[in-house]
């Protein structure tokens, strides 16, 4: 999710900085996609259903496949969902998991099948901070959900957003805590012996002096798709930028152009468990395109 875009001001994003705030095994390759379905063009992602005439963003499919997560500002934002029935899409209702008291988005699975997301509940009822936290809540084997919990290890006392899974359990995700190369930064967390590692910043190859948030790391951890600002080759407001993992470092980044960006802001981009498409956000709307030929664009720009 693009704060800076959603919140519509420097003004919003000077508030935030005070208040100081993807083919896992268990997924299903047979994911029954909606027509038309596009090549290398992007295309609306199921209009009338995901998109609408309201602000709606983010994307991801549950482990199974059949149903479909994003967020939609209503009073508030919230995560709503859309399930496969056989033979079409449905209508979209709030997800199980979601609590509408709190604003919450970005949700998306982990390789275990728990749910992350972000949210402004307070972490205890002597929380005072109105950032947002990157939070989880577990499957049971009742079909519900766990109570939420706080991925303590990976949130500051700054705003925290937008997660991204490779395959074996690392985290990816965007904050705007002190220390990195500008305002906001890309970061990532190792899952080792089964815990969450203190973030490290992606470094420079990644961050800059400028704006990088919504990290979309491919499964195998060697493409990384983000939204950047303020570069000198940006064509909008904000871009998608992309990077390959070349001898174990990332290479400079590259904007992705025009076959996914517009003068407006793209962000929250997510590649779709089979690895087919490239989900992102753009005019209001969750749009999709074929994933290989923005990879092809990486390889082709992404040079050391």
């Amino acid at each position: 999710m693009n704060f800076l875009r959603l919140c519509g001001s420097l003004a919003c994003l000077l508030s935030l900085m005070l208040l100081a705030r993807c083919g896992a095994p268990s997924y299903s390759s047979a994911i029954v996609y909606p027509s038309p379905m596009p090549d290398s063009v992007a295309l609306p992602f199921m209009p009338g259903i995901v998109c609408s005439d309201s602000l709606d963003f983010n994307a991801a499919f549950s482990p199974d496949g059949k149903s479909f997560y994003f967020t939609r500002r209503l009073t508030k934002w919230v995560v709503l969902v859309s399930h496969f029935n056989g033979s079409k899409w449905s209508a979209p209702v709030p997800a199980p998991f979601a609590d509408t008291a709190y604003a919450e988005a970005d949700a998306t699975f982990a390789p275990d099948g728990s749910v992350y997301f972000i949210s402004n509940r307070p972490r205890s009822p002597a929380d005072t901070l109105s950032d947002y936290d990157i939070w989880r809540r577990r499957p049971l084997a009742n079909g519900g959900w766990s109570e939420p919990e706080n991925v303590t290890v990976i949130n500051s006392d700054s705003t925290e957003y937008y997660i991204s899974f490779a395959e074996n359990g690392n985290l990816y995700f965007a904050s705007f805590r002190a220390g990195g190369y500008g305002s906001v930064d890309i970061y990532v967390s190792k899952l080792a012996n089964g815990e969450y590692t203190a973030p490290v910043n992606l470094g420079p190859a990644i961050n800059t002096a400028g704006t990088e948030h919504d990290p979309c790391i491919s499964p195998k951890e060697d493409y990384l798709v983000f939204t950047a600002a303020e570069r000198k080759d940006t064509i909008g407001e904000a871009d998608l930028y992309g990077s390959r993992l070349v001898a174990g470092k990332w290479c400079p980044s590259v904007n992705l152009g025009k076959r996914v960006n517009t003068p407006t802001y793209e962000y929250c981009s997510y590649f779709s468990p089979d690895g087919q498409y490239l989900f992102f956000s753009s005019d209001f709307d969750v749009k999709w395109v074929k994933a290989k030929s923005v990879l092809d664009d990486i390889d082709r720009a992404c040079k050391y």
